[in-house]
Protein backbone atom coordinates (compact mmCIF):
# COMPACT_ATOMS: atom_id res chain seq x y z
CA UNK A 1 0.00 0.00 0.00
CA UNK A 2 1.30 2.94 -0.55
CA UNK A 3 0.47 5.26 2.50
CA UNK A 4 1.18 8.50 0.79
CA UNK A 5 -1.96 8.06 -1.45
CA UNK A 6 -3.64 5.29 0.19
CA UNK A 7 -3.44 3.59 -3.35
CA UNK A 8 -3.37 -0.03 -4.03
CA UNK A 9 0.37 -0.69 -5.55
CA UNK A 10 0.59 -3.28 -8.63
CA UNK A 11 3.37 -4.85 -9.31
CA UNK A 12 4.19 -7.43 -12.47
CA UNK A 13 6.67 -9.71 -12.16
CA UNK A 14 8.74 -11.37 -14.79
CA UNK A 15 7.64 -14.80 -15.78
CA UNK A 16 4.80 -14.48 -12.99
CA UNK A 17 2.06 -12.80 -11.09
CA UNK A 18 1.19 -9.24 -10.75
CA UNK A 19 1.24 -9.04 -7.26
CA UNK A 20 -1.47 -6.68 -5.46
CA UNK A 21 -0.67 -4.84 -1.98
CA UNK A 22 -2.70 -3.33 -0.04
CA UNK A 23 -6.73 -3.90 0.40
CA UNK A 24 -8.94 -3.64 -2.21
CA UNK A 25 -12.65 -5.25 -3.13
CA UNK A 26 -12.96 -8.23 -5.15
CA UNK A 27 -16.25 -8.43 -7.06
CA UNK A 28 -16.09 -11.75 -8.48
CA UNK A 29 -18.39 -12.67 -12.04
CA UNK A 30 -21.38 -13.61 -9.86
CA UNK A 31 -21.81 -10.35 -8.02
CA UNK A 32 -20.30 -11.56 -4.63
CA UNK A 33 -17.85 -9.24 -2.70
CA UNK A 34 -15.16 -9.86 -0.50
CA UNK A 35 -12.45 -7.51 0.74
CA UNK A 36 -9.08 -8.84 0.29
CA UNK A 37 -5.36 -7.73 2.08
CA UNK A 38 -2.65 -7.95 -0.01
CA UNK A 39 0.25 -8.91 -0.85
CA UNK A 40 -2.14 -11.56 -3.20
CA UNK A 41 -0.58 -12.54 -7.10
CA UNK A 42 -3.07 -12.32 -9.66
CA UNK A 43 -2.58 -15.07 -12.38
CA UNK A 44 -1.40 -13.75 -15.81
CA UNK A 45 -0.58 -17.30 -17.38
CA UNK A 46 -4.08 -18.58 -17.54
CA UNK A 47 -3.68 -22.03 -15.77
CA UNK A 48 -4.32 -21.06 -12.03
CA UNK A 49 -6.82 -23.28 -10.73
CA UNK A 50 -7.71 -20.60 -7.78
CA UNK A 51 -8.42 -17.63 -10.72
CA UNK A 52 -8.08 -14.80 -10.25
CA UNK A 53 -5.69 -15.49 -7.85
CA UNK A 54 -1.76 -17.42 -8.71
CA UNK A 55 -1.58 -20.80 -7.82
CA UNK A 56 2.09 -20.88 -8.67
CA UNK A 57 0.86 -22.40 -12.51
CA UNK A 58 2.98 -20.23 -14.58
CA UNK A 59 6.26 -21.79 -13.22
CA UNK A 60 5.09 -25.31 -14.46
CA UNK A 61 4.33 -24.47 -17.93
CA UNK A 62 7.43 -21.98 -18.08
CA UNK A 63 4.92 -18.86 -18.46
CA UNK A 64 7.17 -15.87 -19.67
CA UNK A 65 5.31 -12.60 -21.06
CA UNK A 66 7.45 -9.44 -22.02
Amino acid sequence: MDNKNNLVVVKETPGGPYILTGEFRMIRKDGSEEMVTGPKGLCRCGHSKNKPFCDGSHAKIHFEQD
